[in-house]
C-alpha cells in the first residue's frame, strides 16, 4: 500500500512540472506504458496475499484511473498553452495599412496580348471555342483520317469513348466559325491546347493562337505578306522570313515558317542549332475538302491558315531557355516582367 502511494506522488509531481506534449508523451509511457510502473503494480496483484488483494487492487485501479485523468487535463492545458504561443507569434496590427505588393501581367498573357493586338489591328476578329472538344471537331472535319499519327493516344488526351478529348489545337475554333458564319472570314482563335509531351522546349498544355482568312481572293501571297507583317511587328525588326514545304492534313499546299534567328542575327547560335534560322510557325491554304466540310462552296471560295505557339513565341522575345519556367511561379522570374 505504501508503494501505491508514493507512485501516486511521484506521478501527480511529473504530471506536475511537464513542459510539453512530448514531455507528457513520456510521463504517460513511463506510469501507464506496457512497461509502465502503474502496469507493473497491477501486474504484482497475483503476488499479494489473498486477504490484502482486493483492497490492493482497488487503490491501484484508482491511481491508475486518476493518472489518466490527471495527464487529460494537464495534456488540455499544455495544448491551449501551445495555441496561446502561437498566436502571440503570428498575432498582427489589424490596424496597420496592408502591403499591397504591385503585381505584373504573366509574360505568356503579355506575349498573348501582343499578338492579338496585331492583328486585331489588321482586322482580324477574336473567337474563341471550347477546351474539351468533340473528335469530330478537332480531326474529323480538318480532314484528319483516323490513321494519322495525331490521334494516337500518345499525343492526344481523351476523355471517353464518346469522342470528347482536350483540344490538340485551336483549329476547332476555325471549324465552329465556318459552321457559324458565311464567307468572307478573317479571324484568330488563341486559347490554351493539349498534347502528350513534356520536355525542356514542350509542355503538356501552351497556348496557340491560329488564323483564318476565307473569302473569294484569299491567296499565298497575301497569306504570306499576312505573316511577314505579323512578325516583324511583334519582333519589332525587319526580319528576314522563308517558307518552307512542309504537310499538314488540314492545308494543301502547306508551308513552316522561320524567321532570321532574333539571337544571334543569323551568325549561328545554340538556339538555332548554327542554321541562322528559327521556325516559329506552320501555314497553308485551307484544303477544299475542310471548307466543303463545314458547307463552303470551294469553287467560289478558297482560304488560309496559320497557327504559332505563343510560348515559343515568348521565349524568342524575353530570351528565355525553358519553356517549364513559364509555369513554376517563382517570383524572381515573374517580377522581371
Amino acid at each position: 500500500m505504501t508503494e501505491v502511494d508514493e507512485l501516486r506522488e511521484s506521478a501527480l509531481k511529473e504530471i506536475k512540472n511537464t513542459k510539453d506534449l512530448n514531455d507528457l508523451q513520456r510521463v504517460r509511457s513511463e506510469y501507464l506504458g506496457r512497461k509502465g510502473k502503474v502496469t507493473f503494480l497491477l501486474k504484482k496483484i497475483r503476488e499479494i496475499p489473498p486477504e490484502e488483494r482486493k483492497e490492493f487492487g482497488r487503490k491501484v485501479n484508482q491511481l491508475k484511473e486518476e493518472v489518466e485523468e490527471l495527464i487529460k487535463e494537464r495534456e488540455k492545458e499544455l495544448k491551449e498553452r501551445e495555441i496561446e504561443e502561437e498566436l502571440e507569434k503570428e498575432w498582427e496590427d489589424l490596424t496597420i495599412p496592408p502591403f499591397r505588393p504591385v503585381g505584373s501581367l504573366h509574360p505568356i498573357t503579355l506575349t498573348l496580348r501582343r499578338i492579338l493586338r496585331i492583328f486585331t489591328a489588321m482586322g482580324f476578329t477574336v473567337r474563341e471555342g471550347p477546351e474539351v472538344e468533340l473528335e469530330s471537331y478537332n480531326f474529323d472535319m480538318l480532314n484528319i483520317p483516323p490513321d494519322h499519327p495525331a490521334r494516337e493516344m500518345q499525343d492526344t488526351f481523351y476523355i471517353n469513348k464518346e469522342g470528347y478529348l482536350l483540344r490538340t489545337h485551336t483549329s476547332p475554333v476555325q471549324i465552329r466559325t465556318m459552321l457559324e458564319e458565311k464567307p468572307p472570314i478573317q479571324m484568330v482563335a488563341p486559347g490554351k491546347v493539349y498534347r502528350r509531351d513534356d520536355d525542356p522546349t514542350h509542355s503538356p498544355m501552351f497556348h496557340q493562337v491560329e488564323g483564318l482568312v476565307v473569302s473569294e481572293d484569299a491567296s499565298f501571297p497575301q497569306m504570306k505578306y499576312t505573316i511577314e507583317t505579323f512578325l516583324k511587328e511583334f519582333f519589332q525588326q525587319d526580319l528576314p522570313v522563308r517558307l518552307r514545304t512542309s504537310y499538314f492534313p488540314f492545308t494543301e499546299p502547306s508551308a513552316e515558317v522561320d524567321i532570321g534567328c532574333v539571337i544571334c542575327g543569323q551568325k549561328g547560335c545554340r538556339v538555332c542549332k548554327e542554321t541562322g534560322w528559327l521556325e516559329v510557325m506552320g501555314c497553308g491554304m485551307v484544303h477544299p475538302q475542310v471548307l466543303e466540310n463545314c458547307g463552303i462552296d470551294s469553287d467560289l471560295y478558297q482560304g488560309f491558315a496559320f497557327g504559332m505557339g505563343v510560348e515559343r513565341l515568348a521565349m524568342l522575345y524575353y530570351r528565355i531557355d525553358n519553356i517549364k519556367i513559364f509555369y513554376e511561379n517563382d517570383l524572381r522570374f515573374l517580377r522581371q516582367f
